[in-house]
């Protein structure tokens, strides 16, 4: 049975979306991408939602609105993707990487430890839908001595007076915590909406502006669209219109706008999303139920009573075994024609930031997380027959490297 990693939920009603945005005569930018941004909006309770082209894009724009320079820094967990240091980087500061716990989310010990005056924001990860301890960290960033030790170096950051923190809910989109949606919890929170998550536009993603007084939300959503089209003080859709071809750049602005023709997938996958996601979740309780009888697997968090899951991936550990052996088991999967994957190569140990200095040992939880963990497929197409042959595929796997290493 060849079962594939994470393909794309495409049925009738998306088909049927994007053909109405084709047959439209407008695709990019416009009316699609307000009723996805509206859709968001709704289902998170944040103060004002921003379609962008990909989640990277939406992490440099906010970073850069918020005004870090050379010299700024931004903490991140050192287990996370690329794409959440990369942004930091291409913005102008320096990512600041802690270890991470058992969980896969970051240390709030070790964020606290590595609070210095340069410190401008924190971008805490969820990592495969699992919601970080917002409480905790909105917390030690409001604590008298956190905040008297904040220095900021922009208008932005003065008007803000703390840290701000922007959580990276690439994979959180319809998580909870404490019986808030992910994508209001936080100052700012962003999602991807890239094709293999719960919700796609085939490549975006969505700011949730939550900024406190005396920031205003929705003139702050106005800013950054503006900046998100190059700062020009007319869209291509009003622009377009009879009449209305003068326009002005106001600002240093970026491309970094999200598309109708793309916003139509998602719309249409979002109107279902509480079907989808509850199908994600039976699949989640069916790995439980199966693998929670053999002693070598760790099961991911899913729920707690605080948080829930988004559901969106399976990350299954392997408990006494090596980085090697782990990779064994892999194989062996592949060869039974099941994708599975590893989320993530923790940042320090790609060739990119071991160049700048940043060292693995420093990191150790997020070194184990990463030896032990593979990823399983997880998404609602998949049937209980796939999922039971993918049970049955990790099982002897795990039993022929294991028989292998012994002898």
């Amino acid at each position: 049975m060849k079962i594939p990693f994470s393909p794309p939920y495409i049925d009738d009603s998306v088909v049927a979306e994007v053909t109405d945005s084709l047959r439209s005569g407008w695709i990019t930018t416009g009316p699609k991408v307000k009723a996805l941004e509206e859709e968001i909006k709704q289902r998170t309770g944040a103060g004002a939602v921003l379609g962008v082209s990909s989640w990277t894009i939406g992490a440099i724009m906010t970073l850069r609105w918020l005004g870090v320079k050379p010299g700024d820094e931004v903490i991140v967990p050192a287990y996370t993707y690329c794409a959440t240091a990369l942004a930091v980087i291409w913005a102008g500061a320096k990512p600041v990487m802690v270890d991470v716990g058992p969980d896969f989310n970051i240390s709030i010990e070790a964020i606290r430890r590595a609070i210095t005056p340069r410190t401008k924001a924190i971008i805490p990860v969820d990592i495969a839908g699992w919601p970080c301890d917002y409480r905790a960290i909105m917390q030690l960033v409001q604590e008298p001595d956190i905040v008297k030790l904040f220095q900021p170096t922009s208008p932005i950051m003065e008007r803000m007076g703390r840290i701000t923190v922007i959580n990276d809910s690439a994979h959180s989109i319809g998580s909870h915590y404490e019986g808030r949606f992910s994508g209001s919890e936080t100052d700012i929170a962003i999602f991807s909406l890239h094709a293999v998550k719960n919700v796609t536009t085939a490549e975006g993603g969505a700011i949730c502006l939550n900024m406190p007084a005396p920031f205003d939300n929705e003139q702050l959503y106005k800013d950054l669209r503006l900046m998100s089209l190059n700062c020009q003080t007319k869209d291509a859709f009003t622009k377009s219109k009879a009449g209305g071809w003068r326009y002005d750049i106001v600002g240093m602005g970026m491309k970094a706008n999200l598309a109708d023709v793309n916003a139509a997938i998602g719309l249409a996958q979002i109107r279902q999303y509480d079907q989808l996601l509850a199908r994600r979740k039976q699949i989640f309780q069916a790995y439980d139920a199966a693998l929670g009888k053999h002693p070598w697997a760790i099961l991911p968090p899913s729920a707690d009573g605080r948080r829930e899951s988004s559901y969106h991936v399976y990350a299954l550990r392997i408990d006494g075994i090596s980085e090697a052996q782990r990779d064994a088991i892999i194989d062996e999967i592949s060869k039974r024609q099941v994708a599975v994957n590893v989320h993530f190569i923790p940042l320090p140990m790609l060739t990119l930031f071991s160049g700048m200095g940043y060292r693995m040992e420093d990191y150790p939880q997020a070194y184990r997380n990463f030896a032990h963990e593979i990823s399983l497929p997880s998404y609602p197409q998949m049937t209980d027959e796939q999922v039971a042959f993918v049970v049955k595929t990790v099982t002897e796997a795990y039993e022929t490297v294991i028989g292998e290493t012994a002898q």
